[in-house]
C-alpha cells in the first residue's frame, strides 16, 4: 500500500513542489491539500492519510494548533510532519510538544523530503536529539515548566527507567542503550515504553522534552 500524504500550505508553489516529489515515488500517493490548518480536521476524516506534512505557519489555524486540535479530535490520527523555513524556530520546538512527529526544513533535497515521508510513515521521529537540545536550551525554562515537573512526579521512574530516560536524551537508540547497559535490546524497548506511558509521551521527543523541561536533564 502508498503512504497516503496530505499537504498542507498557504503558498500553491510549495504543495506543487512538494507533491511533484512525493508522487514521483512509487510507494507514495498524495491523498489532498489544503491552504490552511482550519481545513484539516475535515480533510483528515475524508482522505484518512497515513502522513500530513503541515506548514507550521499559516493565516488562519497555524500548524501548532491545527496539530493539537487534530490529536485531541480525530481517534487514530495520521502521522505529522511540519514543515518549516527556520530550523532554530520557537515554532519548531513547540510542534512536538503539541504532538507532531518531527519537522522538515523546506529547502530539503527532494531525497530528504521522501526520507522525511517515509521515516514518519513507519513510526519514527524526526526530531534529532541535538535539535531538541539546542531549541531546549533557546527556548525552554531551563527546569522551571511546572507541568513537565508534575509529570516526572507522577512518573515515578525506576532507576533503570530514569537511566534509559538519560541515554535517549543522549540520542542513543535502543541498540546503543543496551549495549551502553548490557541488557538485550527487548529489554531497552520495554524500558523505553514504559517511559513514554509513565510521562504519557506520545514518542520518545515528548519524553525527552519533558526531560528537558523537568530539569531532569540539563539541555546544555
Amino acid at each position: 500500500m502508498p503512504v497516503r500524504v496530505l499537504l498542507v500550505d498557504d503558498e500553491p508553489l510549495v504543495r506543487a513542489g512538494l507533491r511533484a516529489v512525493l508522487e514521483a515515488q512509487p510507494d507514495m500517493e498524495v491523498v489532498g491539500e489544503a491552504a490552511d490548518g482550519a481545513a484539516v480536521i475535515p480533510l483528515v476524516r475524508q482522505t484518512r492519510p497515513d502522513v500530513v506534512a503541515m506548514d507550521v505557519r499559516m493565516p488562519l489555524l497555524d500548524g501548532i494548533e491545527a496539530t493539537r486540535a487534530l490529536l485531541r479530535t480525530v481517534a487514530d490520527p495520521p502521522k505529522i510532519l511540519v514543515v518549516t523555513t527556520f530550523e532554530n524556530d520557537e515554532y519548531v520546538y513547540e510542534a512536538p510538544r503539541a504532538g507532531a512527529d518531527g519537522f522538515l526544513l523546506k529547502r530539503a533535497r527532494p531525497a530528504e523530503i521522501v526520507h522525511a515521508v517515509r521515516l514518519i510513515a513507519e513510526g519514527e521521529s524526526l526530531l534529532f536529539p541535538a535539535s531538541v537540545r539546542q531549541l531546549a536550551a533557546e527556548y525552554g525554562d531551563g527546569g522551571g515548566n511546572r507541568a513537565a515537573r508534575a509529570a516526572l512526579e507522577r512518573a515515578r521512574l525506576t532507576e533503570r527507567e530514569g537511566e534509559v530516560l538519560r541515554l535517549m536524551a543522549r540520542g542513543l537508540s535502543n541498540a546503543e542503550i543496551a549495549a551502553r547497559l548490557v541488557v538485550g535490546t527487548e529489554t531497552v524497548k520495554s524500558h523505553v515504553s514504559a517511559v513514554l506511558a509513565k510521562l504519557g509521551a506520545r514518542d520518545r521527543t515528548q519524553a525527552v522534552i519533558t526531560a528537558y523541561e523537568s530539569g531532569f536533564v540539563a539541555p546544555g
